[in-house]
């Protein structure tokens, strides 16, 4: 098994050439620093898997569980994706792809393809997961329905964001907003 590690780290420091004399000249310092490295990143990138997906879920129980069974409305993307649907006969998880679109476009000049694709696969997962999950109709109470399904949609929004992807277009905007103004997300 270490054998196997020490020639992970050996081609991710040399960022993928073959073994040859370079190698003997990193010492084990830094080949451990290597290692090091790749074992933080690898436990970072799992940590914002495990927050998007977790995001995804608790927003899809907030809009199956309570929002969409009550016949209540989103705001943002989603709101408009969600108004598209029942004006027509298209299912809402292909709306929620489509008019997201754009904002995935924004996301990729303004702030990276990193994090464009980040959340073009987040809202993917998100319509994925309101296609084919089913949720129970927790109550029929219109206060409860507004209050449980907006805790169980801001929840999943801001685990999304902490995880470095968001699950509706719109918060594209409030995040390059607080970038270039200063106000925060919540503002």
């Amino acid at each position: 098994m270490n054998r196997l590690l020490e020639k992970i780290v050996r081609h991710t420091v040399l960022d993928g050439s073959e073994e040859s004399d370079l190698i003997r000249a990193y010492s084990n310092y830094r080949l451990a620093k290597g290692y090091r490295e790749l074992i933080v990143l690898g436990r970072r990138y799992l940590k914002d898997f495990a927050l998007v997906v977790f995001g995804i879920f608790s927003a899809s129980f907030g809009f199956k569980g309570f929002l969409l069974t009550n016949h209540f409305i989103d705001g943002g993307a989603t709101g408009i994706s969600m108004l598209l649907a029942v004006l027509t006969s298209i299912p809402l998880h292909l709306f929620i792809i489509a008019v997201n679109v754009p904002f995935i476009i924004l996301a990729y000049f303004t702030m990276g393809s990193q994090f464009a694709v980040r959340t073009a696969l987040a809202i993917t997962g998100l319509s994925l997961c309101l296609a084919f999950v089913t949720f129970p109709n927790v109550t029929d109470d219109n206060l409860l329905v507004a209050v449980f399904g907006g805790l169980f949609l801001g929840t999943g929004i801001g685990f999304a964001i902490r995880g470095g992807a968001v699950i509706d277009g719109t918060e594209v905007l409030a995040i390059y907003l607080s970038r270039k103004s200063g106000a925060t997300i919540g503002d």
